[in-house]
């Protein structure tokens, strides 16, 4: 029987090692050489990794891939992806391909607002309470001045402090709603300490104010905390082309294919079952290029799912029409990027991302990040509306079927020929693979 371990964290990383693999493997030796050989030989590079989180034993690798020539505001880019989903970056990059020769991918940034919080509870009279916001008010901000200033100074800062009333909701429920502009930050700890300063401010003086019975003045501030939903922090990418210029093959007409498109994006619009999946596709595209360039892709995925539903019903993100004989494609969505602080300044990988991306600002970071979206998705639908999505990802699933068969590099490049002009199915594979291994 398995004892819980006392005082773990404290343990060198070879101990944590010695006592999970004693207790939680099968074959402890195998799980030893396992985790250390994914270990970077580089002691510098390995102590970085070791420090970024805590009871690190290993590294987990992802891919890195280059999804190249992306022309986005008549700019050419070559961006990177971190993802282990076979055919994301053959899409991204087939689409690319695609619109380089229809003027590329346009794109603009509508917001860079940020929103923090600070959550409280007030049972007495709301209009005190309105009149002693708007008197410490001044102080909220000067207090925080320490904080701010350095921000403010290159443009930044505290934007907004309102007091929102919330017991429609929850009883007692009263909010600092705060907004921030933290330039090429992802801003996480700028907004977390200055919502942490209003709620000292907001508690001392409280107690201070004389209009307030003794229960008013015991005002309780529940949490502090930024928020990761940003509607106000919006990019919007798009494509769009003459629909003659809109030939795809597949012997389909180009308003044909172009209808489809339409009709395709539409459904994701009414149907949830279809937009859950659509928008996933999308998210491909995102995640992967906000995790190469070290941003936080829960934090992203997390905004974009609720800016999904808004109103009221689970959406798609991208939209599609015909207008005057224009096939038009975009996307709008809420991203809150860094290319400075974090990550982005530790990880060799990440500086090397952004490097490649000519050291984006975070501004532009947005618009890469949109476009790397806007084309995963167009891909996607392409495939839905002619081939079907399963001819192109299992082609590119092939080498992990093979992997796992264990099929030498011959075995390899044979199957990969075959299946050049066959379908392929897991089934097929295997087959195909034991016919060739019995030969």
């Amino acid at each position: 029987m398995i004892k819980p371990v006392e005082g773990f964290s404290k343990l060198t990383k070879d101990q944590k090692i010695e006592w999970l693999t004693a207790n939680y493997t099968e074959n402890a030796q195998e799980a030893k050489l396992l985790l250390k050989r994914y270990w970077n030989e580089d002691k510098k590079v390995q102590q970085l990794h070791d420090e970024f989180i805590e009871n690190t034993i290993s590294n987990f690798y992802l891919p890195f891939g280059i999804a190249p020539n992306f022309m986005i505001n008549d700019r050419l880019y070559a961006i990177p992806m971190a993802i282990e989903e076979s055919s994301v970056v053959a899409a991204a990059s087939k689409a690319a391909k695609f619109w380089l020769k229809r003027g590329g991918f346009k794109t603009e940034v509508l917001g860079t607002e940020k929103i923090g919080q600070v959550h409280f509870i007030h049972r007495g009279d709301p209009g005190k309470l309105w009149s002693f916001f708007e008197s410490i008010k001044p102080k909220l901000i000067e207090e925080a001045l320490p904080i701010t200033k350095n921000m403010t100074k290159r443009g930044g800062g505290l934007s907004a402090i309102e007091l929102r009333d919330k017991t429609s909701k929850l009883d007692g429920y009263y909010q600092l709603h705060c907004t921030f502009e933290t330039l090429d930050a992802m801003g996480a700890n700028f907004i977390n300490s200055c919502l942490e300063s209003f709620a000292q401010t907001l508690k001392r003086e409280a107690r201070a104010y004389a209009p307030f019975t003794k229960e008013e003045k015991g005002m309780e501030v529940v949490m502090s905390i930024l928020s990761n939903y940003v509607p106000n922090c919006v990019v919007r990418a798009e494509v769009s082309c003459p629909i003659d210029d809109f030939k795809i093959g597949h012997n389909m007409p180009p308003r044909q294919f172009a209808e489809k498109m339409v009709q395709a994006v539409e459904i994701a619009k009414v149907e949830p079952y279809r937009a859950v999946t659509h928008n996933k596709g999308i998210m491909n595209g995102i995640d992967a290029v906000v995790l190469a360039t070290g941003n936080d892709f829960r934090a992203v995925e997390a905004a974009v799912h609720a800016y999904a539903a808004r109103n009221g019903s689970y959406t798609s993100l991208t939209h599609a029409q015909i207008d005057k004989g224009i096939f038009k494609f975009w996307i709008e969505l809420p991203l809150a990027l860094g290319t400075v602080g974090g990550l982005t300044n530790l990880h060799p990988l990440v500086k090397l991302a952004l490097e490649i991306l000519g050291k984006p600002s975070a501004t532009e970071l947005m618009q890469i990040v949109a476009v790397a979206g806007l084309a995963q998705n167009f891909a996607a639908v392409r495939s839905l509306v002619t081939t079907g999505i399963q001819e192109g990802h299992m082609k590119m699933h092939l080498l992990n079927i093979l992997n796992q068969l264990g099929a030498t590099d011959t075995e390899k490049t044979r199957l990969t020929n075959h299946f050049k002009k066959h379908t392929a199915t897991h089934n097929e594979v295997v087959k195909a693979f034991n016919k060739l291994r019995n030969e």
